[in-house]
């Protein structure tokens, strides 16, 4: 049995304590079907993560693995595939409902993974996936912008967490279609990271949105793309929205919502969850491969650019207590990626 090197878990618990995240080794996986197996150069961490490791009462027999970004080198291809041959750089996100990429060696369907940009490293490159996904698909797919410029002039969005890691991707793509983009951010330094993302203006979260959209000149914006805090906006929401607009929310929420109040307006609501095609295995399914190699094409051609804001070295179990760990705060601008095993 050829081993590798991993970091899992066995119980849930609080990512202060050392035992919430662990170095394991584990039997390197054999490809079949549509499977690559990829040799993980860096991995990135979302809030998904630190979700699915969150405290709860249950334990794993054998290590789970999380890790739902990644970027690295095939090293072998199912009898099934015909996207990919070894060799070939890649990134990707993975499903959630197979272990994730947090380990020396992957599986993957090939369905849902992308050539990495030739112009960044893999780090750079791990920072993009899984924000890159959930932007595409709420921007295009959930709220159907169109993806001609001149389709969306004078059209508004108004993108509430747009500092974080989608947002900080949702941002360039909304810009660079044509919108006019309005992003939320509280401190300087997201106000500026905001900006220089490419958002024609920022408002406070902390604060009404409405008063300060009508001091920028603005009665109601278009779309609204909601990627925090959704209990806490959602009336907010409602108001600002303009007749025939659309909401999409990636946010879970324990509340129920008030759909009604959209009713007179014809709104839309609509979530996104990029982990649902490869979920269900949907028939469309290969749009995840598509749309991340459209991605690269833009990245190399200077129209988008990663979100990485921070790197640790090397891939270990203490780095990625640490990662999550930020991540849990809240106030994290742009993404953090691990590299090097």
């Amino acid at each position: 049995m050829i081993q590798m090197k991993a970091v899992g878990l066995h119980r849930y618990l609080p990512i202060a304590d050392k035992e919430s995240l662990l170095d394991v080794l584990l039997e390197k996986p054999t490809v079949q079907g549509r499977d690559l197996l990829v040799q993980v150069k860096a991995i990135s961490v979302n809030p998904v993560d630190v979700k699915v490791r969150a405290p709860k009462d249950r334990t794993e027999a054998s290590p789970r693995v999380l890790g739902w970004d990644a970027a690295g080198v095939v090293e072998a291809v199912g009898p099934e595939c015909t996207l990919f041959k070894p060799g070939d750089e890649v990134y990707y996100a993975g499903s959630i409902t197979r272990p994730g990429g947090n380990s020396e060696f992957h599986l993957v369907d090939e369905r849902i993974v992308g050539h990495k940009p030739k112009t960044l490293d893999y780090a750079e490159a791990a920072a993009l996936p899984l924000t890159t996904i959930t932007a595409w698909e709420g921007l295009f797919d959930r709220l159907g912008i169109s993806q001609r410029p001149e389709h969306n002039a004078g059209q508004t969005i108004l993108i509430i967490g747009a500092a974080g890691g989608v947002g900080s991707i949702a941002t360039q793509i909304a810009k660079g279609v044509g919108l006019t983009v309005i992003g939320t951010a509280s401190r300087p330094e997201s106000v500026a990271w905001v900006k220089e993302h490419g958002a024609d203006y920022t408002i406070n979260h902390y604060e009404p949105f409405l008063p300060q959209l009508k001091e920028l000149g603005f009665a109601g914006v278009d779309y609204i793309f909601c990627l925090n805090q959704m209990q806490q906006h959602w009336k907010q929401m409602l108001d600002i929205i303009v007749p025939q607009g659309k909401i999409c929310s990636i946010v879970e929420t324990d509340e129920q919502l008030d759909l009604m109040p959209l009713k007179n307006k014809s709104a839309t609501f609509v979530w996104e969850f990029m982990f649902t095609r490869a979920m269900y295995e949907t028939p469309d399914m290969i749009e995840q491969h598509r749309l991340l190699d459209a991605v690269a094409a833009k990245v190399d051609a200077g129209e988008l650019r990663t979100t990485l804001t921070e790197r640790l070295t090397p891939i270990n179990a203490a780095n990625l207590r640490k990662a999550h760990e930020l991540v849990e705060s809240g106030r994290t601008i742009g993404k953090i990626v691990l590299e090097h095993f």
